[in-house]
């Protein structure tokens, strides 16, 4: 989607990666200038992901502080599975749900 906000053109995408989207954000200044936020946050549904671009988009054109995305992808690696699953037996029961994505 492509929309102006104070004068800058901004791209907001939303590309599917497994079965997330993944919010990002391409703005292009009066003077020409190009710049890519990146991969802001992974979301369920396409349309959170580009609202979530938007507003990612007018913090940074305003120079407002960026918001959090809703949630944080780790990415674990075969020892690190393990380490993790030997801390979660020591764990009390409400401490053991964690969300992970190994890759």
């Amino acid at each position: 989607m492509l929309f102006y906000h104070r004068g800058k053109a901004v791209q907001t995408s939303a590309a599917k990666r497994g079965r997330l989207f993944v919010s990002r954000v391409s703005i292009l200044e009066e003077d020409g200038e190009a710049t890519s936020l990146g991969d802001l946050g992974y979301f369920a549904n396409r349309q959170s992901a580009l609202a979530f671009a938007m507003r990612c988009a007018t913090a940074f054109a305003d120079d407002e502080p960026m918001p959090k995305p809703p949630c944080e992808i780790v990415h674990v690696t075969g020892v690190a599975q393990l380490s993790l699953s030997e801390d979660a037996e020591d764990a009390a029961p409400d401490e053991r749900a964690v969300s992970v994505v190994a890759s």
